[in-house]
């Protein structure tokens, strides 16, 4: 039965949600310039922006585009700090109306999900299908070139028919929305039980290897005819064994359905990133906040695995320090790695 949803562009522009958007645009940014002279002029600015939507004179900035290398080189657009608050406006009204719609096991950019859950719910598949079958292969797919290939009608901004501007907050729905297709296909119409997305990497555990082969015709027949995707060089079919085969390479770790570790391309991202930091640390342009912000990330991100030792390793070569005169050093003072592991 198809839902009918009224009145959504009225609930964008009004004043309390263009509030609360701005609310969530700052967050973690309040000390910017853009978002302080945004802030400066607050109702002010929240008003133009409201006036601009309501009479359909609204259009978005110019993008800035950079380039970021890990963990590969893509190039990002960005938009300036007031159309960073009319997508969150925009999100805040859609977002909850396909989260309804949206199945179970989709990670990517939703609350309560993200890397850590959909890793331990990956496992718990494979787990499964060990335990009721004595055998483990996994069919684990990567979409290529996903936001530069998406065939869409909902977005202009960034020019041209195909394609979502990678850094765009809408991009990341619009994705999962895109996706969804997928989803309810694999899902519901070819009734796949262990099947798990995130963003454009998704992952269908089984016993049998030829069940497989023969799902990947199908669903690759069905990205290409319906949503003009492909799949890329890394897609496979592999047995997932300690002994026998190999480890499923998923959400930033190297997992069995006993354990994980962290993927060895993240330890020496950290390493990399550890001897910059260490370079500009000594040369007093890097703040010591911002380090001590980067090494938790990287430390939350790992303690979800077996690597406390890793943990500890990394944590004893992390050594920032920088002379302030002839007498004095000063050191950032880094969190210690617990004593456990969380997964």
């Amino acid at each position: 039965m198809t839902v009918t949803y009224n009145n959504l562009f009225s609930q964008i522009y009004d004043f309390e949600n263009l509030y609360n958007a701005y609310l969530k645009a700052r967050r973690g940014k309040r000390d910017r310039r853009e978002v302080l002279k945004f802030e400066l002029n607050l109702e002010e600015n929240l008003i133009q922006l409201q006036n601009e939507l309501i009479w359909g004179m609204y259009k978005t900035g110019e993008y800035r585009v950079f380039k970021v290398f890990e963990p590969k080189e893509r190039d990002v657009a960005a938009l300036p700090f007031q159309d960073r608050v009319a997508q969150h406006a925009i999100l805040l009204v859609i977002e909850p109306i396909w989260e309804r719609r949206f199945i179970y096991d989709s990670y990517a950019c939703r609350i309560n999900k993200g890397t850590h859950e959909g890793a331990d719910r990956a496992q718990a598949m494979m787990r499964k299908v060990l335990r009721n079958h004595g055998q483990l292969y996994a069919f684990k797919a990567d979409i290529s070139k996903f936001f530069y290939s998406i065939d869409h009608e909902i977005i202009e901004s960034s020019g041209g028919g195909v394609g979502l501007p990678i850094g765009n907050l809408t991009s990341q729905l619009f994705a999962n929305v895109y996706m969804h297709e997928l989803d309810e296909y694999v899902k519901h119409r070819l009734k796949e039980k262990y099947y798990i997305r995130y963003m454009d990497d998704f992952c269908i555990f089984h016993h049998d290897k030829d069940h497989l082969r023969h799902l990947r015709i199908d669903i690759e027949r069905f990205l290409f005819e319906k949503l003009k995707l492909k799949t890329n060089a890394k897609t496979q079919i592999f047995p997932v064994s300690i002994k026998n085969g190999r480890a499923l390479d998923f959400l930033g770790y190297q997992m069995w359905p006993t354990h994980r570790r962290v993927r060895k391309s993240s330890v020496s991202r950290i390493h990399r990133k550890i001897r910059f930091m260490q370079k500009q640390y000594s040369k007093g342009r890097i703040p010591a906040k911002r380090i001590q912000a980067s090494m938790q990330s990287w430390l939350a991100h790992a303690s979800h695995a077996q690597s406390f030792g890793l943990r500890k390793s990394i944590l004893e070569k992390a050594v920032f320090c920088r002379k302030v005169d002839s007498n004095t050093t000063s050191y950032v003072v880094l969190p210690k790695a617990e004593d456990s592991n969380r997964c």
